[in-house]
């Protein structure tokens, strides 16, 4: 393989790990528990962007006892909406980050650095005070 086959296919898999991105950005997932009491909607970055709680799940007769399950609920959603997120990256960026550094894979032969160029560029660390991402795979 030459050089400029080799840049192509440098470009090609750059240019899908980019959409790849952009497609996880403008995603969103839902978890849900307690039958759907609680969901909990996270989107493709792993950001919890909305979280809904039904009346139902309120019993106003025990309300310590009602604060303790609907914290456990809100958990279940959240995790269960980080799971999916999760799965939609593997989706995703999967295909590429697995093909990524490994000699011949994705008919690009191994190339030191290569691997850190793109798998740097697909998740940015979490800032301080943020909410945290979905856990790692």
């Amino acid at each position: 393989m030459d050089l400029q086959q080799l840049l192509a296919a440098a470009q090609q898999m750059q240019d899908h790990l980019m959409s790849a991105q952009q497609e996880l950005a403008d995603a969103e997932v839902e978890g849900t528990s307690g039958g759907g009491l609680v969901k909990a909607r996270v989107n493709g970055q792993g950001e919890l962007v909305d979280l809904t709680i039904s009346p139902a799940a309120i019993d106003p007769a025990d309300p310590a006892e009602t604060a303790q399950t609907v914290g456990d609920l809100v958990l279940a959603a959240v995790n269960d909406a980080y799971r999916a997120v999760g799965e939609l990256q593997q989706e995703k960026m999967g295909p590429m980050a697995a093909g990524l550094g490994q000699p011949g894979a994705s008919g690009v032969p191994e190339i030191p650095g290569l691997s850190g160029l793109f798998g740097g560029a697909a998740a940015e660390p979490d800032e301080p005070g943020g909410e945290p991402g979905p856990p790692a795979p």
